[in-house]
């Protein structure tokens, strides 16, 4: 008798392991905290007065806004409400062509993308990763070179939209 009972328990666990394993390894991906080099800055501004002062923050800091994307405009555009979210893409040729000079797979890391989310309470929150964060796996000193430059960029960029 105690044969079919130890291939029972057995069996169980054979499938009750693989379960167990997705749900732990679904709770850890749902609690996962940001990439490496994620800075968020919470900011009294409105969404769309945080975007038009990162536009122009870009401007200033002499980069290029390559693209704009927003999720909660396209909804609106279908006249669904959803809180504020936007990816603008940032970046500048003479930049792309240093990074590629120094890495060409980093090339799709181009452009850098700065976040921007309306929170609960109407205001809004900017987040960027650092350049350096962003291409260290390249393993490239080319590279990492440039990216402690667009950091300082980044970082000017996001303080001068942000008001300080």
């Amino acid at each position: 008798m105690a044969k079919p009972a130890l291939l029972y328990w057995l069996y169980r666990g054979a499938l009750v392991a693989p379960l167990l394993a997705v749900s732990v390894l679904a709770v850890a991906a749902d609690s996962a905290g940001p990439l490496p080099g994620t800075v968020t800055i919470e900011t009294q501004l409105g969404f769309d007065a945080l975007v038009s002062r990162i536009e122009k923050a870009v401007a200033a800091n002499k980069m290029g806004l390559v693209a704009q994307a927003s999720a909660s405009r396209g909804a609106a555009a279908r006249g669904v409400k959803i809180p504020g979210n936007a990816v603008l893409m940032v970046f500048r040729n003479d930049f792309a062509v240093r990074m590629l000079k120094a890495s060409v797979p980093a090339g799709i890391e181009a452009p850098l993308r700065i976040y921007v989310t309306e929170n609960p309470d109407g205001s809004a929150s900017v987040t960027y990763r650092e350049p350096s964060a962003v291409f260290a796996p390249y393993g490239s000193r080319e590279l990492d070179a440039l990216a402690k430059e667009l950091d300082v960029v980044f970082r000017n960029i996001v303080r001068d939209a942000a008001g300080g």
